[in-house]
């Protein structure tokens, strides 16, 4: 028998305030979720290729450029990155440094995964979304687990 979702009504304040932080904090990571992703690509594309152009990071990510400039624009304005026109896309130290955390989340996630026996493929495709979800707490979790044997 399917037991009942719980009423609001029905949770503790208490209760009702652990679903508040976990709904704002999952919020959080949505709306930072693309910028990260759009860094550790321009990260990748520098380490790989040497430069980062707005026409490969639209590809890569399967929008259309007017989407990716969009974006760029708005990591302009947070300081994560420098564009000059006719030149690439460059990472300033604080685009670098969330670059960095971004790759070593997925890192993580994605040894977890396998760890536990997730093939690498789904294991790599699966940890895309976790990376930016996961919580710093559960993330020393995972390592810690990693680091037995």
């Amino acid at each position: 028998m399917k037991q009942p979702i719980p009423h609001e009504s029905r949770l503790s304040s208490t209760e009702v305030e652990t679903h508040a932080e976990a709904f704002q904090k999952s919020r959080e990571a949505r709306r930072s979720e693309l910028m990260e992703d759009y860094v550790e690509l321009i990260a990748d594309l520098i380490e790989h290729s040497g430069e980062a152009r707005q026409i490969d990071i639209a590809q890569r990510l399967g929008v259309k450029q007017p989407t990716a400039a969009k974006m760029l624009k708005r990591l302009a304005e947070e300081g994560l990155i420098t564009q000059r026109r006719y030149r690439g896309i460059f990472l300033t130290e604080d685009g670098q440094q969330l670059a960095e955390q971004t790759r070593r989340r997925h890192e993580i996630v994605e040894a977890f995964l396998c760890r536990l026996g997730v093939d690498p493929d789904t294991a790599r495709a699966d940890a895309e979304g976790i990376e930016h979800h996961v919580s710093e707490k559960t993330l020393k979790a995972f390592q810690r687990f990693l680091e037995k044997e």
